[in-house]
């Protein structure tokens, strides 16, 4: 027996009261543990006009407030209104918005993506409907898909000679293991009655695959998607760590070679949020083709 409608509201008015208590718990222990860091610049008196100019070409602002260590929450906030009140700017190549970097990312992300289901949705039903070729396709699987992503990346480079398309070929062989394993268990699990059902009907194979099959398999399917997605935006911000030129991922590398800790933890929480967005819309998905009894 199902539980209501409104046990579930108050679970989730619950829930989420306690995760703002626990948001607010950590943003006031990250407060106490960086108020003691922050200190005022050295006072400007007793220098000359050019030496207090100069100072300032430095970095050195004698009023800027600085701090010894890591960012207080004050800081984080400043930084967050000045990346999220322009994020499309372009300044150049090593300079541009935080929306521009994620929009060359989730382009790579979803390409390399898109070519993985082309290649693993239909290879599953294939090994998934058939024995033989599930036990001769295993060993395969089972010696590739534990394969770092980013192994590949220096065959990668060496073949396709290009740093972009380099990454969706990560992104597409990270991707393809998950949804094809997934693919063929589900299309393995269908009812055997169904099967059944439709052959007694004689139904064409074409017809059983697409109106028996699939919507059986659909919610395994899914949960191989989700996880390929989940991996593939994982991957993707260190392949760009490492071949550089745009992206999230060459966003944090950036800022951390320009000692800017603070666009740096917020690059991370930016990766945070794009993936639990990416994770929910799949989980979305994978409730709406999910039947319950």
């Amino acid at each position: 027996m199902r539980a209501p409608a409104s046990f579930w509201k108050s679970m989730n008015f619950r829930a989420g009261l306690v995760s703002v208590l626990i948001f607010l718990t950590f943003i006031a222990g990250w407060y106490a543990a960086t108020a003691s860091s922050v200190s005022v610049g050295a006072s400007s008196a007793g220098l000359s006009a050019e030496q207090i100019e100069l100072n300032k070409m430095l970095g050195k602002d004698p009023g800027a407030v600085k701090t010894a260590g890591f960012p207080t929450p004050g800081q984080m906030g400043d930084t967050f209104v000045k990346q999220l009140s322009n994020p499309f700017f372009d300044n150049g190549p090593n300079d541009k918005g935080i929306a521009i970097q994620l929009g060359h990312s989730l382009a790579r992300v979803g390409l390399g993506f898109l070519l993985a289901c082309l290649v693993a949705i239909p290879l599953g039903f294939v090994i998934g409907m058939s024995p033989l070729l599930r036990r001769a396709f295993d060993p395969f699987i089972q010696v590739l898909k534990p394969i770092s992503p980013l192994a590949w990346m220096p065959l990668a480079l060496y073949v396709i000679k290009d740093s972009s398309i380099s990454g969706i070929f990560v992104i597409f062989i990270c991707s393809v293991w998950p949804m094809l394993i997934n693919t063929a268990f589900g299309v393995s699990a269908v009812k055997r009655e169904w099967l059944n059902v439709a052959s007694t009907l004689e139904v064409n194979p074409l017809r059983k695959a697409f109106q028996v099959i699939l919507p059986a398999a659909a919610p395994t399917i899914l949960t191989g998607m989700r996880i390929s997605m989940g991996i593939a935006w994982l991957v993707i911000v260190a392949a760009e760590m490492l071949v550089g030129g745009t992206g999230i991922g060459y966003f944090v590398w950036n800022e951390w070679n320009n000692l800017s800790l603070t666009n740096v933890i917020f690059a991370i929480l930016v990766i945070g949020v794009v993936g639990m967005l990416l994770d929910l819309s799949f989980a979305r998905v994978q409730k709406w083709v999910t039947y319950v009894e």
